[in-house]
């Protein structure tokens, strides 16, 4: 297993506490996700290469140290509703509108890019 590191100030680097290969993946996957765009906990499983892993993805995004580098609010359940989210699923809801990720119907839009 590998840490991870996180920028402090400027040129302040952090090492995070040990991290599985599994979430390194996970964390890897949900960076790239760009704002705006949602991908669903089985979609980041497949990409990091644990299709089925859908749950511990989950899991591994509540243990996530830097929301600001790991935008785990981008991470949705299949069903198009929000699941689960340190600060509520409200917040999550509302950061994921004002990224343009909900319709004007409500519903957050599940696109694969």
């Amino acid at each position: 297993m590998k840490g991870i590191f996180i920028g402090l100030q400027q040129g302040q680097m952090k090492k995070l506490p040990q991290i599985s290969i599994f979430t390194e993946k996970v964390y890897a996957v949900v960076a790239r996700i760009p704002r705006g765009s949602v991908l669903t906990y089985k979609e980041v499983a497949r990409r990091a290469g644990y299709p089925g892993a859908a749950r511990a993805v989950g899991n591994a995004l509540n243990k996530n140290p830097d929301t600001k580098k790991v935008p785990c609010h981008r991470v949705v359940r299949s069903d198009g509703t929000p699941g689960g989210y340190a600060r509520g699923t409200a917040k999550k809801r509302s950061i994921l509108k004002k990224e343009g990720a909900v319709g004007r119907d409500g519903k957050i839009r599940l696109e694969h890019r």
